[in-house]
């Protein structure tokens, strides 16, 4: 089951990924000195990215554990 931890491994980078990209784009939108609504809109934006990404990464972290477990 070795590669069942390597596959959630990578699933889990990719979560990692995706989780940096969402702070680095609202880290861009707090200094582009946006309104509040515009900010506002700005975050609701990244919103979606920011959960699919903790979902990969929880997703993986747990194919990494099934994987630990039947090896």
């Amino acid at each position: 089951m070795q590669w069942l931890m390597w596959a959630g491994a990578a699933v889990s980078v990719i979560g990692l990924l995706g989780l940096i990209f969402s702070i680095v784009k609202v880290s861009k939108a707090r200094r582009a000195g946006l309104s509040d609504e515009e900010l506002r809109a700005a975050v609701q934006k990244v919103i979606p990215l920011n959960l699919g990404s903790l979902f990969l990464s929880v997703m993986g972290l747990m194919m990494v554990i099934v994987g630990i477990s039947f090896s």
